[in-house]
């Protein structure tokens, strides 16, 4: 079965989050598909918002990864993969150490690394509608 949420506007994302989060339940890699600019970094941000992260989220383009805390002091890992070129990049910042440490992984363009995410990796589309309201199934 396919879980929907849509939301309309910036004021819904952070309830379509909590919704997400409980609907998502133990899974501890999530890859973010969509179109650049469907809303996967701000999405991110409101997943953290909700995760009781202190720290600033911000896309990790240029540095692939940033590491966050949670209020209770355990890291959720943010990945972006869209500007690598080779998966031995994904290797090199040791991708896999991340995504079986238990901890939470949240990656945006998995496209890019797809031969490496472990089979219990929960796939995440979001999708701008045509009303500009987006939808994320998963």
């Amino acid at each position: 079965m396919q879980n929907r949420i849509v939301f309309r506007s910036l004021r819904e994302i952070e309830k379509a989050a909590a919704n997400f989060l409980e609907l998502a339940g133990n899974h501890k890699i999530i890859a973010l598909y969509g179109s650049m600019g469907a809303g996967k970094t701000t999405f991110t941000k409101a997943l953290c918002k909700v995760l009781g992260v202190v720290d600033g989220v911000n896309s990790p383009t240029f540095s692939i990864i940033n590491e966050y805390l949670k209020a209770d002091g355990s890291p959720v890992y943010h990945f972006d993969f869209y500007r690598i070129d080779k998966l031995s990049e994904a290797f090199d910042i040791g991708f896999e150490e991340y995504v079986y440490s238990g901890e939470l992984c949240i990656i945006e363009w998995p496209e890019k690394i797809e031969q490496i995410l472990p089979d219990d990796t929960l796939k995440v589309q979001i999708s701008v509608l045509d009303d500009e309201s987006r939808e994320i199934t998963f």
